[in-house]
Formats: structure tokens, sequence, C-alpha cells
């Protein structure tokens, strides 16, 4: 690290001492949290373990009557999983890529994104990993597609397989059982690419359209609305006729998505925005229906008024609360719907890997976790399935849970770790 890089985290390092000195002792946490009041960093709140990765028998800690193994290894920063019907999996490797500083501070985050394996060079490549003995272990590995542009969600929907790209959704032809798929694809939807630059994909129940996830470029529309249109949104893509619209806006950066199947409808997880205290606002799981706005940048948590924005009174006013919080900066990133009966101890529920925090005097996240559902909705506090991502000092990440999928047997969850290069598979004990 250069002088600028450590006099930087000296001076944030001071900064987030005082802050945890004053941090709220109880999440944000469930359908109605105690959100503390806004306070505004001067210095935005900087705090990211090393990254360490895993060695020497040394994995996540299994919720009691669980066990975890590794499914697939020595991936580079895996962060999507899709579950083919015949049972392969295919995993999404790519990185946030570094853009030009914009100044000194912003050159010291990037030191402290790359020291935390965060920022650097993308493989831009999915691979697909075959358990043919179904031992639980992976023995084959495909270069399934490559030369992307940061490539995250996937779907496969009637011989065709989509992509979404940071700068847009592809589409390839796609035939049972291959490993490998060729020619540059058909280009469907164009997404603007930088700020938060995963694309989410989700087929809705009927197969007739994909939900992709676009985050915002910026924290809180720094520069302008004008940079941000098209985004902090969910879009839906017609399949028949390839046309694409804006189905829910206001989502600052909505990532895994997941449909209930009582309901039908369609939850996301959201990162909210930095800069405004350890649990203000809080990461939130919630319902997304379409035409509704969700409060960003102008407000969050219902209306909750962002006064570091220009306001618009009209959509404050219309903007929608969350279902449920899930605590300040947890980045909330993978999601999926666990049914009855695939893990002993846990019901029906959603899983979400929570990558974990940054801007946080006391870090959150670092873990994979079960929301319980019932009716529909939210009915209990969330519980962990995979912890100990972190060194109890906060100092070191052996992980960082991102993309969560039900596998193939209905009897295990996959979650991608990008800081471990892990694919890791949970089961009964």
């Amino acid at each position: 690290m250069d002088f600028l890089a450590r006099a930087t985290a000296l001076v944030g390092g001071t900064m987030v001492l005082l802050r945890r000195m004053s941090a709220p002792t109880l999440q944000a946490i469930g359908a109605a949290p105690t959100i503390p009041e806004a306070k505004k960093q001067g210095l935005m709140t900087l705090k990211m373990p090393t990254a360490k990765g895993w060695s020497d028998g040394h994995v996540p800690t299994a919720a009691p009557g669980l066990r975890v193994n590794a499914f697939a290894s020595d991936l580079l920063h895996p962060r999507w999983i899709e579950v083919l019907p015949n049972g392969d999996v295919l995993v999404a490797e790519a990185l946030q890529e570094a853009s030009k500083p914009k100044g000194l501070v912003d050159r010291a985050a990037q030191a402290t994104m790359r020291r935390a394996r965060a920022l650097g060079v993308s493989a831009n490549r999915i691979t697909l990993w075959r358990d043919a003995d179904g031992d639980g272990v992976a023995e084959e590995r495909h270069v399934f597609l490559e030369n992307q542009r940061q490539p995250f969600g996937m779907a496969l929907v009637d011989g065709t397989f989509y992509v979404g790209n940071t700068d847009g959704i592809v589409a390839f032809d796609y035939t049972d059982g291959a490993t490998r798929l060729e020619g540059p694809g058909r280009k469907l939807v164009d997404f603007k690419p930088g700020g938060h630059w995963t694309r989410s994909l989700i087929v809705s129940p009927d197969r007739t359209k994909i939900y992709a996830g676009v985050g915002s470029l910026t924290n809180i529309g720094d520069e302008g609305m004008k940079a941000e249109e098209g985004r902090a949104c969910i879009w839906e893509l017609d399949l028949a006729t390839e046309k694409a619209r804006i189905f829910a806006s206001g989502l600052r950066n909505a990532v895994g998505t997941a449909w209930e199947p009582t309901t039908g409808a369609l939850w996301t997880v959201v990162n909210e925005r930095d800069g405004l205290g350890d649990e203000t606002p809080p990461d939130y799981l919630t319902r997304v229906r379409e035409g509704d706005f969700y409060g960003w940048p102008f407000c969050y948590w219902g209306q909750i008024v962002d006064d570091r924005v220009p306001q618009d009174a009209a959509l404050v006013a219309s903007a929608v609360t969350p279902d449920y919080a899930l605590g300040g900066h947890t980045a909330s990133l993978g999601l999926c719907w666990m049914p009855e009966g695939t893990l002993p101890g846990f019901g029906a529920g959603m899983v979400i890997g929570q990558h974990g925090s940054w801007n946080r005097s006391t870090l959150s996240g670092y873990r994979m976790i079960h929301v319980p559902f019932k009716d529909g909705m939210p009915s209990g506090a969330p519980r962990d399935i995979l912890s100990g991502f972190l060194s109890e000092d906060e100092r070191v990440s052996y992980g960082r849970p991102v993309g969560v999928q039900v596998g193939h047997d209905g009897k295990s969850l996959l979650m991608a770790d990008d800081v471990g290069d892990v694919i890791w598979r949970v089961t009964g004990a």
C-alpha cells in the first residue's frame, strides 16, 4: 500500500473507531425495524477485511445438523450459479474492474478493494461443473462460455441460453448436455455498464419472460438522474417479442431474485445506500410488483427522505415500504427459494448469500442465512446456515458468500464464495 493509501486508511481507521463507540447494538432486521437517525459521514467509513481464502482443511461453519463440502474449487471469483435440468452446474466467474480514479480518496478506496479481492481482472467466463458419480463433488470441469463482459445472471428456456452481461442480455443456442457454447450470441437488450455491474436473470414461472436486476451507477444519483436512466430497477424481457421494459424502479441495487410459490410473487434482495450510518438504511428483502417505486435515491424504507438528494415530492409520496429488513450494509446478493424438506431443521423460506459490509464500523453479513416464510410472507428471524467467513478480529475474510441455489437433488444448497474461489455444498449431516 502506498503512502496515500496508508494515510487514508489511518484517518479512516480513526473515524471507524469513533463511529464504533456510538454504533447501534441491534441490527435493523424484520418487518418493522428500528432504523437509527441518519448521520452523514463526511469521510465515508471504509472497513474491509484482507482476503485470505481457505487452507489446511478449514471450511465454513455449518449450522447444527448440517455439513458442508467443496463441490467445486480453484475458480476465479465465482459469483453466480445456475443449475441445469440435467444436473450440470454453471458458474459465472467475473469481477468488478477498476476505472480511472477520480481523486485521492478514490485511489485509496481502490487499493482497499484490491486487498479485499473486490477489484481486479475479470475472468469473464462461465464454467460448467458435472458431478457424474453423484458423490457431491464435481469431477468434470468445462469452459462453457468465454470472452463475455462480466457475465452474471444465467437462464435456460426452450433451447436458448440467456446471459446477463453487464452491458446487456445475450442469447445463445443450447443443446441438451452441451459442455460448451459457440458463436457470439444475439444481443437482445442493452444495459449501461459501470457502477453496480451485476445483471441477475430469472425466468417467469410460465417461461415467457425474463426479469433482470440492474443496479444504479452511483450511490445516490451523484452524477445526476440522467446518468441513472434505465438503472436502479428490474427489467422485464418478453421472450416472444424480445421487447424489454422497466418492471419496477427505485431499487438501488436489486441483485438476487426468486419466486415465492404460494403467492407467485417475485422477491428480490436490495443493497441500500451508503454514508448514513452502520444501520441506516438497512438492506432488504421485498416483493416486487409491476410499476412499484421503492424510493431510491430520494428516500428509503418508505418515505424517510435522504436530504443529500434533490427531492421529488411526488415520487417520495409513491414510495413503497419494503417487506423485510436485513440489517445495514449486509450486501445481500444471492437469493433463492428453498422448499420444505431441503435441509433438516430448516423449513420453507428464502436463502440469502450476504457478501458482507464495507461501510460500517463493525462488519455485518459474511454469512448465508435462511428467512422462514408462512403464507407467502417472512415469518420469523433469520438463521445462519453457513457462517465463519470472517476472523474473530474482523481483519481477515476466508470467503464471501454470493449466489445461492438449491441443488439438483433437492436435498442440498450450493453457494458461490468469491474470495475462497469455491462452490460450497450444504446437506444434512
